[in-house]
């Protein structure tokens, strides 16, 4: 008897509402807004400044109107387009954290991209939020655990990296803003300098990185043979929401007093301290200086050295110890088996991973991590909250939309899978 083909039911794929803000300063939200409709969703965004205009993708609400306003908006954007799930880059911003608010009250699925917890290579894609809004458990034995059942992660698929295409994106983001005090008068953007003052502090740091070019060689040359027992501290940037929002201080001047007071009282005559800049400063502070105004006003400025460039791995393969407030890095740290401090309270930070001691007694006894632990630690929250991909190039952007997708339309997260 011949098959009545008709009477076959027709998979429909389920159609949510999406709403996207702010995203990272590229072309990633507008490739990620563009696949989901292909997927059949439904898709509209928020711009708030001319940046977010330009880096855009169809169905726009244009925001213009007072911050304070923010909560009512979305309150009707979301009644009015049944809005199932909201995407945005950073939980901490202003413009974010009333739709995240409201989103969590009403049920509505806060999906949160942010830079890789593992970097170049992965991203970050958490439901609820990132950093210390982490779903991601802080309970070592549970990694312990879950880490048995999940597969070894490693460093993903790699894809070109490019700083010049991440400057370009910048420099095009910020181009328009000259017109954002005639088209969008009331919008405050996150971050502390505005675009110019950032871009000249941009041309002073290039010019700082030649000069200490020969300086610098000759101190991780000096660290790599081992001479002195060196910790190093990386700093961090100050416009960084993991040390604005998610940390005991304001910005790294408050970290270099603290970590270098505790280092003059506490650590051995013949151990070093190895500061390094942030290598996307903006130079705008210049923490050389700071730097060495604080050594020699504690007495150590012959046992402190300052670096404004170094390959990271060279570093983390012959320090005793690294101290960070809650920086990726420590991440890497703990990658090459060095004993770390964290000074605020990243996902890393758990008992058997991180120091769990005082500063004071971790130049003389810092906890190694325990490796088995750690190697767990990642795969699992690689496998959880990682997407692999990047913000900046063609290829990584491609990747990264890819490997969002299913993420995006999963109705339930896979960190909520495991707890």
């Amino acid at each position: 008897m011949p098959v009545d083909r008709s009477q076959r039911p027709v998979l429909v794929k389920p159609r949510n509402s999406f709403l996207f803000l702010q995203g990272v300063s590229s072309p990633f939200f507008a490739r990620l807004v563009r696949a989901l409709r292909a997927e059949g969703q439904l898709v509209k965004s928020v711009n708030f400044n001319m940046g977010d205009t330009l880096y855009g993708s169809g169905a726009r609400v244009f925001y213009s109107s007072r911050p304070e306003q923010l909560m009512d908006f979305y309150s009707q954007c979301f009644r009015a387009d049944h809005i199932t799930d909201v995407v945005l880059f950073g939980d901490c911003r202003p413009v974010h954290q009333p739709a995240v608010e409201l989103a969590r009250s009403l049920g509505i699925r806060v999906h949160v991209f942010e830079e890789g917890y593992f970097r170049p290579y992965w991203i970050t894609l958490e439901r609820n939020g990132v950093n210390n809004h982490s779903l991601l458990p802080r309970d070592p034995e549970w990694y312990r655990e879950v880490g048995k059942y999940i597969p070894r992660y490693h460093n993903g698929d790699s894809f070109r990296l490019s700083f010049a295409s991440r400057a370009f994106h910048d420099v095009m983001y910020h181009v328009g803003g000259a017109l954002n005090k005639v088209v969008f008068p009331h919008y405050k953007t996150h971050a502390p300098f505005n675009a110019a003052v950032e871009y000249a502090g941009y041309i002073r740091q290039g010019i700082r990185l030649v000069n200490a070019k020969g300086r610098d060689s000759e101190v991780i040359s000096e660290v790599a043979r081992n001479r002195h027992r060196t910790f190093l501290l990386p700093l961090q940037l100050d416009s960084d929401a993991q040390i604005r929002d998610h940390s005991p201080f304001k910005h790294m001047k408050d970290v270099l007093k603290h970590v270098m007071g505790s280092f003059a009282r506490h650590a051995g005559s013949d151990t070093r301290l190895v500061v390094k800049n942030h290598p996307l400063t903006p130079g705008i502070v210049n923490y050389h200086r700071i730097t060495r105004r604080i050594a020699h006003k504690l007495g150590i400025a012959d046992r402190v050295d300052f670096l404004e460039s170094g390959h990271m791995p060279t570093l983390l393969s012959h320090v005793a110890g690294v101290i960070t407030v809650n920086s990726t890095v420590g991440g890497s740290s703990l990658m090459h088996n060095v004993p770390t401090i964290a000074l605020s309270d990243p996902i890393y930070n758990l008992k058997g991973l991180t120091h769990q001691g005082s500063l004071d007694d971790f130049w003389h006894t810092p906890e190694p991590p325990d490796t088995t632990l750690f190697q767990r630690f990642r795969s699992t929250v690689i496998h959880t909250t990682q997407v692999n991909g990047g913000f900046y190039t063609r290829c990584g952007i491609d990747m990264a939309v890819n490997n969002s997708l299913e993420v995006l339309l999963a109705k339930t997260s896979r960190i909520e899978r495991y707890l």
